[in-house]
C-alpha cells in the first residue's frame, strides 16, 4: 500500500478580538505603561498556531500531490471490484493524480475497513465501504475500531436493492403465494451470499414482517446460491438484481418481488415487496470514506470530485448499470447518518432473531 504523508496543522485564528492581560514582573508593574483596552494582545501560542494554520494551506492547497490508493474490502473480480475499478480512473482524471485500486478482502469487507481507519488522515488512502459495513458492524464481533466515528464519511456513490427470486417452474407466481406457501411448520428455504451478509438479513427481515417462515441457507457467495436456487436445493434467494439478472431474462428464474421500495428500471414489472409486506424496504449501497481527522480541504476536494463524477451522464449511466440501481450522492454528513442508522436497524433485528454471522 502506498504510504502516505500526514499533513496536520492547528487552525486557530490570529487574534481572536479578546482583550489579553499582560502581566508584567513585579519590579516593573509601577513603570509599565497601561494596557489599552482596545487594542488585542496576542499571545506566543495563537501566533503559533495562526503560523501553523497558514504553513499548512499551501500544503492543502496542492492536494493531491501523489497518487491515491482506493481500498475495497472483497476479492477481484466482485461487484465492489468492478465499481472501484470504475471509479477509480475518473476519479483520477478529475484529481490530477492516478488512483489504484486495492482490495483487501476478509471479514465481510472489515478488514479493509479497519486499515482504512488506521490510515493517516492525509487523503492518500480511501475507501469503498459498502452496506457490509453496517451489517457487519452490527454483528460486532471482532472489530477493534469505531465503525461509525473512525472514519471521515466523504460521499455516498450508488444505492442498489435485491429480488427475491425462485426457480422458473416454482409454483409460487407472485409474493403473496411464496409467503402462504411458508406458512408451516416446516417452513420455506432461502439462500444468500453468505450468513451475516446483507442479502441474509434482507430474508429474515422479509420473514419477521410477513410471520412467514423462512429457513436460511447460507452459500459461499451469489453464483453459488444461484446454482442451489436452479439446482432445486432451495426453495427461494435473496439476490443482488444484477447478478440474478441474466438468468431472470433468460428465463430459468422467476423474480416474485423486489427488496428496493420502488420498481427498478431493469425489472419495471416486478413489484417491491412493499405491494406485499407494507413497510417493507431493504437496499444497499457504496460510498467514499477516509480516515476520521482528514482535512476539511481535502474532504472538500474529495467530495467535489465524486459529485461532478455522477453528474456526468455518461459516468451516471455507467455506474448505475454496474449495479443495477441509482446513482445516489450526498453530504458528508449524510452519509455518516446512513451508516449509523443501518447498523442501529440491523443490530435490532439479529437482536429479535438471535442471529449469528457463522
Amino acid at each position: 500500500m502506498q504510504g502516505g504523508r500526514t499533513m496536520s496543522g492547528p487552525c486557530a485564528a490570529i487574534g481572536s478580538g479578546r482583550t489579553m492581560r499582560v502581566n508584567t514582573p513585579i519590579a516593573d508593574r509601577r513603570s509599565a505603561p497601561a494596557a489599552s483596552p482596545t487594542a488585542p494582545s496576542v499571545t506566543r501560542r495563537f501566533l503559533l498556531g495562526g503560523l501553523g494554520a497558514l504553513a499548512a494551506m499551501p500544503a492543502f492547497a496542492a492536494y493531491p500531490e501523489r497518487p491515491i490508493t482506493l481500498m475495497h474490502g472483497f476479492a477481484p473480480g466482485g461487484s465492489a471490484d468492478a465499481l472501484a475499478r470504475v471509479l477509480a480512473p475518473s476519479l483520477g482524471s478529475l484529481l490530477g493524480q492516478n488512483v489504484m485500486v486495492e482490495p483487501r478482502p476478509g471479514a465481510g469487507g472489515m478488514v479493509a475497513s479497519g486499515v482504512i481507519s488506521r490510515a493517516p488522515a492525509d487523503g492518500y488512502t480511501i475507501g469503498l465501504i459498502t452496506g457490509g459495513h453496517a451489517v457487519a458492524a452490527a454483528f460486532g464481533r471482532n472489530i477493534t475500531f469505531d465503525p461509525v466515528g473512525g472514519f471521515t464519511w466523504i460521499s455516498q456513490v450508488v444505492e442498489f436493492g435485491f429480488v427475491i427470486a425462485v426457480r422458473a417452474d416454482h409454483p409460487a407466481r407472485d409474493l403473496a403465494a411464496l409467503l402462504q406457501m411458508a406458512n408451516t411448520p416446516a417452513g420455506l428455504t432461502f439462500g444468500s451470499a453468505g450468513a451475516g451478509s446483507t442479502h441474509h438479513l434482507a430474508g429474515e427481515l422479509l420473514g419477521a414482517m410477513s410471520g412467514a417462515r423462512l429457513v436460511h441457507v447460507p452459500y459461499r457467495g451469489e453464483a453459488d446460491a444461484i446454482t442451489g436456487l436452479m439446482g432445486g436445493t432451495l426453495d427461494c434467494a435473496v439476490i443482488t438484481t444484477v447478478t440474478a439478472g441474466p438468468q431472470i431474462q433468460g428465463g430459468r428464474l422467476r423474480a416474485l418481488a423486489v427488496t428496493a421500495p420502488e420498481r427498478l428500471p431493469a425489472f419495471p414489472t416486478v413489484p417491491p415487496v412493499a405491494e406485499t409486506v407494507r413497510g417493507y424496504a431493504v437496499t444497499t449501497w457504496a460510498g467514499l470514506a477516509a480516515p476520521a481527522g482528514l482535512p476539511a480541504p481535502v474532504l472538500q476536494r474529495l467530495h467535489q470530485a465524486v459529485t461532478t463524477l455522477a453528474e456526468q451522464p455518461e459516468h451516471r449511466s455507467r455506474l448505475a448499470a454496474l449495479v443495477d440501481g441509482r446513482v445516489r450522492t450526498g453530504s458528508s454528513e449524510e452519509l455518516r447518518s446512513l451508516v449509523s442508522s443501518e447498523i442501529t436497524r440491523w443490530r435490532e433485528l439479529i437482536a429479535s432473531r438471535n442471529l449469528t454471522p457463522d
